[in-house]
């Protein structure tokens, strides 16, 4: 994200809503009365394969105008689209969580998805980014091995985490998040977790001289265990060093909140008792502000 300080009574969500609508009208031909009867079953939800590079664009560029961190997140794994007659109006990310936990035990990283990103147009209805989340969990938990679902608020965005307490999220405390935020060059915001993606890793190999090895890598995931220690170590040095040349800053902590669902009534309720015996839940907050 760009550095920003936000000062509202209000979260970010509704102020970009409030700030774009008059220019989203005149660009769409809409006007409020039309979207004041505007309902989520009149959008089409779907799943959006990330190698579509053209509907990955055209979400990038919706993420950046309507989301609070304005930015694409690093490893996305699923995204939901709601249209309205072709016209995007809602998306939703999930991710490799930043770090895996341990909430329903040892293997929960096998099962854990990240909610990292989402927003809704100005002119859409405001429940639907709920149905969305709603639908686009149900989706991943019947056709893949995923059942928990985490989720941040961010407590500088005034966000509370409505949207997830309309879901029925547990609610885990206000004491979540990355400890530091540090700024590129570019002047945008990252997480330590950039200095460790691929893309950073592979420019760094790059301005070594190391010739990438595509054996190196599954999909997202780096396997230093292939490389030659040697050159493993510079790679991981270099990044360190990268991270380390960087103005840093203290982040406040988030809001922090998980679903588990199961392919099926039976699984869900195991889960959950098993979620419930391993995790302190509390009421959900009401008070915005950091």
């Amino acid at each position: 994200m760009t550095e920003r300080n936000y000062d509202s009574p209000e979260c970010w969500q509704y102020t970009i809503r409030a700030n774009t609508l008059t220019d989203d009208l005149k660009k769409l031909g809409l006007n409020e009365s039309g979207i004041s009867k505007l309902r989520c079953s009149d959008f089409a939800i779907d799943i959006v394969h990330t190698d579509n590079k053209k509907v990955f664009n055209e979400v990038k560029a919706f993420i950046e105008r309507y989301e609070w961190l304005g930015t694409m997140s690093l490893y996305p794994t699923h995204i939901f689209t709601a249209r309205f007659h072709g016209i995007l109006g809602g998306v939703v990310i999930m991710d490799m969580p930043i770090t895996f936990s341990k909430m329903l035990g040892e293997d929960t990283r096998k099962i854990e998805r990240l909610i990292s990103r989402g927003a809704c147009a100005s002119w859409t209805p405001k429940n639907l980014a709920s149905t969305m989340i709603s639908l686009g969990m149900k989706w991943i938990s019947k056709n893949t091995r995923f059942r928990l679902f985490v989720a941040y608020s961010d407590t500088e965005a005034k966000e509370l985490g409505t949207i997830y307490q309309a879901c029925n999220f547990y609610y885990l405390g206000n004491t979540f998040g990355a400890g530091y935020q540090y700024k590129l060059d570019s002047g945008k915001w990252v997480s330590d977790r950039y200095f460790r993606s691929r893309s950073v890793y592979k420019r760094i190999a790059l301005s070594e001289g190391i010739i990438w090895n595509p054996e190196w890598q599954q999909k997202d995931r780096i396997l230093f265990a292939k490389m030659p220690t040697d050159i493993a170590a510079q790679i991981k040095n270099a990044s360190k060093q990268m991270q380390n040349s960087c103005e840093k800053r203290s982040m406040t902590p988030k809001h922090k909140y998980a679903y588990v669902l199961g392919k099926n009534k039976a699984e869900t309720k195991v889960l959950r008792k098993l979620f419930l015996d391993r995790n302190k839940v509390y009421p959900y907050p009401k008070e915005r502000g950091k």
